[in-house]
């Protein structure tokens, strides 16, 4: 067997529907370095893979499997939300992860997820340093809800903008076909906790600024219930119907409103959770008791984050080449950074992929610009549009087998455990 050191990828958090192409970019370029990459292993359920020493060897799957996560929603090898911890408070999680791979001799880390995968990555990174393992520790961005910092924008968000965009559109052509005698508002619920970018998306239904959606709520601006209400009655007169988006961390001026509503105004520590589907409903009802306007309501919850068939082409590419880079990088001797993506052009599709040192990232999250919310804070503005619009360009549609669209089958091959099985505490 070669004794050429391995690579670990693993996949954290919530799922997009282009995460798959970022694993494929990170084999398919790993294979064309056989010459210094022995094996790609990929950790099942992400971090945890690393920690109960359960590796998938992906150099064992085909290249037509391979090619196929491409077009493939969901996390191929499993994901985790475990919380690590620190290396101070939780230094046997470390301790554990570094024995794994100096057992499976692995060089290069590279973690795809959001901001708490970039914190596990300067932790992992500093955890190898303290152990004298040379490790190169890399950040594979990703998440659907776009806050993370020093990236133009975090592959997945891109499709699921998609996803919101056409929603919104093709919702809008049902609602105004029925409004004369049966629903008059519409309210669509989508993702985005402390930030309002999937919302915000929604916006690009819009023709010349105007039409549905009447309404767009974000987490950035505290939800005022009259001005709220006045502005559906306003739509209503207007065009006979109206279309709300909300994001599910609707902002509260009294978050004393029984079970419903979500995050405080101040976006401060959550006096409640935020759980998908309170929104939605929450409105609707609003809408119906105080205006007596009949009301449908819908929450997009994971099929706005998996609808790769119609995922954009540009969020694909993107997904692609940040597994492709984070390789390079690690082979180029880059550690404890972020492959980072940076437009090269306000109004044209196009990126260059940088490292960013984990520093900058870890701890921080960016919220929708005041400047790209209408003043009124029901829209978006045209600042807002001409950043949004190149995401979501192009289709990428996967291919199609019986009706329904091929997804990639893997045979996820275990590496033998070398090591005790451990106990987490």
């Amino acid at each position: 067997m070669s004794r050429l050191p391995n690579l670990f990828y693993a996949q954290s958090g919530g799922m997009t529907a282009v995460i798959n192409a970022t694993a494929a970019g990170v084999v398919q370029t790993a294979r064309l370095h056989r010459d210094r990459i022995g094996r790609v292993y990929a950790g099942e359920n992400g971090i945890m893979g690393a920690l109960q020493e359960n590796l998938l060897d992906l150099s064992r799957e085909s290249e037509a499997a391979i090619r196929d996560l491409r077009h493939t929603p969901g996390g191929a090898f499993g994901s985790s939300r475990f919380a690590l911890g620190t290396p101070a408070s939780h230094p046997h999680h470390y301790a554990r992860i570094i024995d794994v791979f100096r057992t499976h001799n692995i060089r290069w880390f590279l973690y795809n997820g959001g901001g708490g995968s970039a914190g596990t990555c300067l932790h992992v990174a500093n955890a190898a340093r303290a152990a004298g393992y040379p490790l190169s520790v890399i950040h594979l961005p990703k998440t659907v809800d776009n806050d993370m910092v020093h990236t133009d924008f975090s592959p997945g968000f891109g499709s699921v903008a998609k996803y919101t965009a056409i929603s919104t559109r093709e919702a809008a052509l049902d609602v105004v076909s029925m409004c004369r005698t049966s629903t008059q508002v519409f309210v669509m619920e989508v993702m985005g906790r402390h930030a309002g970018w999937i919302a915000a998306a929604s916006g690009l239904a819009q023709e010349g600024g105007a039409g549905a959606p009447h309404i767009i709520l974000f987490p950035e601006v505290a939800f005022d219930q009259e001005k709220f209400l006045a502005a559906v009655q306003k739509a209503v007169a207007a065009d006979g119907f109206c279309v709300v988006v909300t994001a599910e961390g609707l902002a509260v001026n009294n978050p004393d409103v029984g079970e419903h509503v979500l995050m405080p105004a101040d976006h401060g520590k959550d006096l409640l959770n935020v759980h998908t589907g309170k929104a939605a409903p929450y409105i609707a009802a609003l809408v119906e008791r105080r205006l007596k306007l009949r009301c449908h309501f819908a929450v997009s919850d994971y099929l706005q984050r998996s609808a790769r068939h119609i995922a954009s082409a540009v969020d694909v590419d993107a997904a692609w080449r940040v597994g492709e880079a984070a390789v390079t990088m690690a082979l180029a001797g880059e550690d404890r950074v972020m492959a980072s993506l940076l437009r090269n052009d306000g109004r044209k599709a196009q990126w260059k992929i940088v490292p960013v040192p984990l520093e900058k990232v870890v701890g921080k999250e960016v919220c929708l610009p005041r400047r790209f919310i209408r003043r009124d804070g029901f829209g978006i503005t045209e600042a807002c549009r001409e950043y949004l619009q190149p995401l979501i360009v192009g289709e990428d549609y996967p291919p199609y087998r019986n009706g329904l669209p091929c997804i990639a089958k893997l045979k996820c091959i275990r590496v033998g455990k070398k090591l005790p099985l451990l106990c987490l505490v």
